[in-house]
């Protein structure tokens, strides 16, 4: 596809015209109870544990993470959670010592960005109702959000200066292709499982006020995949349910179809970062594209398998607890709580940090509980 046959609308109305067809609803009505409540509570987990895993590397080289590997006597791709940290006595940028991240030292979820977004997403659809605005998704940020990066700190600061939650994304802000509104699917996904349209239709509104083109697909795309793998035994099946929420024209569909042509030839995690290297050369190492990439090859390489899935995810680079995250979630969603391994989630105690403005710790099992309400208000309506 050349460059100007491309077709990237920002309204929605524009974007439903362009999808290509697919199955916007694949459940009529919800499952059992028990079995939906066990595949909610492992795509929450898949999404942590995902995310926890990846953070302490972060944007780190293959090589960096080899070595430190090698230093720390850890298998490399990482199957379970990191024993030593570099720089531990280290804040990071959600002003949490880096020591916090150390296996031993984790006796609940230490907080992410990652993270906090699908916390926030539950508020904002508690609070404003499934069918909010993107106006609603301003005043949620206002509410809760102490403070962002890239686009998204663009849209926080601009939304401090009055200017409107529809233009939030637009002034001073060069990073509206980035993976920032990507990261803030899940919540949707959990509250409307099996419903891949509605997904859609929600991380649209979210992603709007700190993103545009590309960065709005991808949220809608992850937020689609995700909805569909609670209905799906082939986590495979939901990335192409996905591609059929986002306009068939736009970069980030040629660039996921790419991916998913290759990807049951790709070998491991060294492959699958050579060939997006190639594909993307010169891009952002948070590039919302190039990392949706990585996922989907990380998915293909899971074979079923949660573990193996997030370590070579991680093992790949770039944004790599977010693209171990967002795959996290869709083979949780997949498998359920039941079949991820005890071991990553045990040592946990049901509870998740948070830098939500003056909201305590979160706790897993009342997150599930509180996504299935949200499930059937949606079915119900």
């Amino acid at each position: 596809m050349l460059q100007n046959d491309y077709d990237e609308p920002n309204e929605l109305n524009e974007i439903l015209a362009l999808r290509e067809k697919g199955i916007r609803k694949i459940w009529q009505r919800t499952p059992e109870k028990e079995f939906l409540k066990d595949k909610i509570c492992g795509a929450l987990w898949g999404r942590m544990i995902g995310c926890i895993l990846g953070s302490p590397v972060e944007l780190e080289s293959i090589s960096q993470m080899q070595d430190w590997c090698r230093q720390i006597g850890k298998e490399f791709p990482p199957v379970d959670f990191w024993e030593d940290v570099k720089e531990a006595e280290k804040k990071n940028f959600y002003g949490a010592y880096r020591y916090e991240y150390i296996k031993n030292n984790m006796n609940f979820v230490p907080v992410d960005d990652d993270i906090i977004y699908t916390q926030l997403a539950l508020l904002i659809m508690e609070e404003y109702g499934t069918d909010f605005s993107t106006a609603d998704v301003g005043m949620a940020w206002l509410k809760y959000l102490p403070f962002a990066c890239t686009a998204e700190e663009v849209a926080l600061n601009n939304l401090k200066k009055g200017i409107s939650p529809e233009k939030a994304a637009e002034i001073d802000n060069p990073y509206t292709d980035l993976i920032g509104a990507a990261i803030r699917s899940d919540g949707f996904a959990y509250a409307s499982p099996g419903w891949p349209e509605k997904a859609a239709r929600m991380a649209y509104y979210d992603a709007y006020l700190s993103h545009r083109g590309n960065g709005i697909y991808a949220e809608m795309f992850l937020a689609a995949a995700q909805s569909a793998a609670f209905a799906l035994d082939n986590p495979i099946d939901a990335l192409y349910v996905g591609l059929t929420e986002i306009p068939k024209k736009c970069r980030l569909y040629e660039d996921i179809k790419w991916a998913l042509n290759l990807g049951e030839n790709v070998k491991d995690y060294k492959d699958a970062r050579r060939l997006v290297d190639e594909r993307f050369c010169g891009k952002d190492p948070v590039y919302a594209n190039s990392n949706l990439c990585l996922v989907v090859f990380g998915i293909f390489l899971s074979k079923g398998d949660i573990v193996r899935g997030l370590s070579q995810i991680v093992a790949m680079g770039l944004d790599n607890d977010c693209t171990a995250a967002s795959a996290g979630s869709i083979l949780g969603a997949v498998l359920g709580k039941k079949n991820i391994p005890e071991y990553l989630y045990s040592r946990f105690n049901n509870t998740v940090d948070t830098y939500l403005i003056n909201m305590p710790k979160f706790n897993v099992d009342d997150m599930t509980e509180r996504f299935l309400k949200l499930v059937g208000e949606i079915y119900d309506n």
